[in-house]
């Protein structure tokens, strides 16, 4: 059997980019935060944050965040060391952006009730 070696070498790699559950975890956080705070829209923020494909974060929502049986052997878990604080300030950023955003709504609100006095 003859292969042709020019066509085996512009094959691209068939693995994509691989994501730790912390990082996994980080984005479902950010997405569930958004939706909570804005009712939706979360991937779509979430793929402009993270870079990562709306189909690739929808099914890590949509399974309930990463499972942590996979990944590499001994690395450390989410409540510990810079991936636990990187989740976390994820978290508290979607909240803080939602919160804005209510905020602004409020504002509005009371700026079109004030002009009708």
């Amino acid at each position: 059997m003859v292969v042709n070696d020019k066509h085996m070498a512009s094959k691209k790699p068939l693995k994509g980019k691989r994501y730790t559950p912390e990082e996994k975890q980080s984005v479902v956080e950010f997405v569930n935060s958004h939706n909570e705070a804005n009712g939706r829209g979360g991937v779509t923020a979430a793929v402009k944050k993270f870079g990562t494909s709306a189909l690739t974060i929808s099914a890590w929502v949509k399974s309930g965040g990463p499972s942590m049986g996979k990944g590499r052997k001994g690395a450390k878990s989410s409540a510990g060391g810079r991936s636990g604080v990187l989740a976390e300030l994820s978290k508290l950023d979607g909240v803080i952006a939602g919160k804005r955003k209510e905020l602004d709504a409020l504002e509005a609100r009371f700026q079109k009730l004030k002009a009708s006095l």
